[in-house]
């Protein structure tokens, strides 16, 4: 079975097509202002447009309400809905009821404790992305994207009964470890394939990819 992959916070023509090119499963769209790796609507509905047939479209959001995400929808064609703040279970049901996208649930994840809180999603999420925890002397840190891996080894032989996804720290050089030590799937990059924050290389994801492919 081939690794999925998922390019997120893809904010460039080049990005998109070196995603599109290298044979990525998904891009990630991300709508949290805060974020070097933000667009704005209108610029992320360009690039969705551009996005060939069968590559899936996700927007990255955070603790958002239903004007914001009425508002994007209305101009951006999604395939899914990735929460990465700390929406509560019934806030997950809520916003995949009412908007009709399939919901990925990022949890964030230092140790093996923290898989608990996992559970109150998996009947109301489509899908669980675990992530990284930001450090707790990391002043500056994201919901995501803070080029920071947990310990690959707490995912060892677990299970749900929900496609997951392993995020977090990810690049081209430690990839092939992170299958081979958490028996992730899927998998998720967005800091291990930029030159700086924000600002995607096209030869970083081009390498993420055809390591993934040779997984």
């Amino acid at each position: 079975m081939a690794i999925e992959t998922k390019i997120c916070g893809v904010n460039s023509v080049a990005a998109l097509d070196a995603a599109v090119a290298g044979g990525a499963d998904m891009i990630g769209l991300n709508f949290y202002p805060p974020s070097p790796r933000y667009l704005p609507p209108g610029q992320a509905a360009a690039l969705a447009r551009r996005a060939p047939p069968g590559l899936l479209k996700v927007a990255l959001l955070v603790d958002p309400d239903d004007a914001l995400l009425e508002g994007i929808l209305a101009q951006v064609p999604l395939d899914m809905l990735q929460l990465h703040g700390a929406e509560a279970p019934r806030r997950v049901a809520e916003v995949r009821g009412r908007f009709g996208l399939p919901v990925m649930k990022a949890v964030k994840i230092a140790e093996a404790g923290d898989f608990d809180a996992a559970e109150p999603y998996l009947d109301v999420a489509d899908r669980l992305l675990f992530d990284a925890k930001a450090p707790k002397h990391m002043t500056d840190a994201l919901p995501g994207g803070n080029a920071v891996a947990f310990d690959w080894r707490l995912l060892a032989g677990r299970s749900w009964p929900r496609p997951w996804m392993l995020s977090g720290g990810l690049d081209p050089d430690n990839l092939a470890e992170a299958v081979e030590i958490s028996g992730a799937r899927a998998v998720d990059v967005s800091s291990g394939v930029e030159d700086k924050p924000g600002v995607k290389s096209p030869q970083k994801i081009a390498a993420f990819l055809e390591t993934a492919r040779g997984l």
